[in-house]
């Protein structure tokens, strides 16, 4: 063995109790969880709901980061340039990394390689809903009957482009041959107080967002885009029992940190992450605020980011869909 050789295995022995070490000891500060979304809407809602277990787990504060812009490209592009260490993870979606790499041509890094997966969070059903003084419709059909007599005329808003709110419409007016103005804003929570003050005329978005002012009348639900009822608003119907045949457009949340992650710290997030979704006190929240706990591996969820990332995609390319 020469000289250069047994120097190289020298360093990497010395190297490797540090790296357990570090490793091990994590997190051994504040770890940040951006949210590239502003404050109000179900990315900000379920994003503070783990982040505050997961501060109990760790007995360290897990600090939201709103950082909306650009449909969550804005914060997605800070997580995706973060160092892997651990102290930086995003709550991801469909839209920041299923449905922005084809809507937008020209992002700075390519959200199927740029971040690891830690694990789904949950499944959420969209909620067809409008603001009642402004949209005389009580079910789907009356909604449809009303777009197709004034092509354009309804506006819809969404939490920016590329978001779940956004694309269920796409789906929502390829599906039943509709075509309504798209109004995005910076989040979720602005758009909704644009709903309720009556600026735009409907939305089809997250329960978690949008259930409270359904509750308190102050919008009015039309129906729930998966093929299901929800479990906490049985009296909403679906989409799909109301004519739309198949409709099914939900909303998925979870996850992920910046590629070259450790794979010990990914397993200990998804153990803790899995725990807590599979535990009493987050899984009925979240049912009662119209959404599915999801717990798995990252592999899983990493599959389900490809699959989605291939269906929105061919969605966008046969509706032509662009920011707006």
């Amino acid at each position: 063995m020469n000289r250069r050789t047994l120097l190289t295995a020298a360093t990497a022995l010395l190297a490797a109790p540090r790296l357990a070490v570090a490793q091990g000891a994590w997190p051994e500060r504040p770890v940040r969880v951006i949210v590239p979304f502003t404050p109000g809407g179900t990315t900000d809602i379920l994003g503070r709901a783990i982040a505050a277990e997961l501060q109990e787990v760790f007995n360290q504060p897990f600090v939201i980061e709103n950082r909306g812009g650009a449909g969550g490209t804005v914060g997605s592009e800070v997580v995706a340039r973060a160092a892997p260490d651990g102290y930086t993870l995003m709550m991801g979606h469909i839209g920041t990394l299923a449905v922005n790499p084809s809507l937008y041509r020209n992002l700075s890094f390519d959200p199927s390689t740029s971040f690891a997966p830690i694990g789904l969070m949950a499944i959420v059903p969209n909620i067809l809903a409008v603001n009642p003084r402004k949209v005389p419709a009580n079910n789907v059909q009356e909604l449809i009957a009303l777009a197709k007599a004034r092509p354009g005329a309804l506006t819809y808003g969404s939490g920016g482009n590329g978001s779940a709110a956004h694309t269920a419409m796409v789906a929502f007016c390829q599906a039943t041959g509709t075509q309504m103005e798209h109004i995005p804003y910076r989040g979720t929570g602005p758009m909704m107080n644009d709903l309720i003050a009556g600026t735009i005329d409907l939305t089809l978005t997250g329960g978690p967002a949008i259930l409270p002012a359904v509750r308190s009348n102050l919008v009015k639900a039309l129906g729930v885009s998966s093929l299901r009822r929800l479990s906490s608003a049985q009296d909403i119907p679906t989409i799909a029992e109301q004519g739309v045949t198949g409709f099914d457009a939900t909303q998925w949340y979870g996850l992920v940190a910046p590629a070259g992650t450790p794979r010990p710290i990914i397993d200990r997030l998804n153990e803790a992450h899995n725990r807590i979704l599979n535990g009493p006190r987050l899984r009925p929240r979240l049912e009662g605020e119209g959404a599915d706990a999801a717990p798995g591996t990252p592999e899983e969820f990493r599959d389900l980011i490809a699959r989605e990332r291939t269906r929105w995609g061919e969605l966008i390319r046969a509706t032509n869909m662009r920011p707006d």
